[in-house]
């Protein structure tokens, strides 16, 4: 399946089926799911980054044991709407993964994910480890509630 923007992945998948959340950075991966009706996303884990082999095993597994029909990955598009370099790594990940699996796999503008989940953790007064034991899962969490919300306009059309 090719790597989409959200807006046209919502028509190769079927209506109803978990989505896998990915924020991808550079030590670590944050996973987060949504229930099969795609409503509510919830953090799953932090995967440490080792090499992508091992990496995507694991991020596979995931979405085979919650039965994923797609997976969503942050995209981390610059202020000004252009690609850095670590767009241009999630694209890279997103074309290696797309060999791996059958599954479609989306790109979310994330803009702002990891700042808002932090506040988020600051206000709810977690010290530093806490928070950097959860935020990229949680962030993950952010850019797939994101992506919901956003799939669930569009079938409102």
């Amino acid at each position: 399946m090719p790597v989409l923007p959200l807006a046209e992945i919502a028509a190769l998948v079927p209506a109803r089926g978990s989505l896998i959340g990915l924020d991808l950075g550079t030590k670590t991966i944050g996973v987060a799911v949504s229930d099969p009706d795609r409503r509510v996303a919830a953090p799953v884990e932090t995967v440490a980054r080792k090499r992508f082999a091992l990496d995507a095993q694991r991020i596979i597994a995931l979405a085979a044991e919650r039965r994923a029909v797609a997976y969503v990955l942050g995209l981390p598009i610059n202020m000004d709407g252009s690609e850095g370099p670590r767009a241009q790594a999630t694209r890279a990940f997103a074309r290696n993964l797309e060999k791996l699996t059958a599954l479609p796999i989306a790109l979310w503008d994330e803009r702002f994910s990891t700042a808002a989940v932090e506040r988020a953790l600051i206000a709810a007064d977690l010290s530093r480890a806490k928070r950097k034991a959860v935020i990229d899962q949680h962030a993950a969490t952010y850019i797939l509630q994101g992506a919901l919300d956003r799939l669930a306009g569009l079938a409102a059309r």
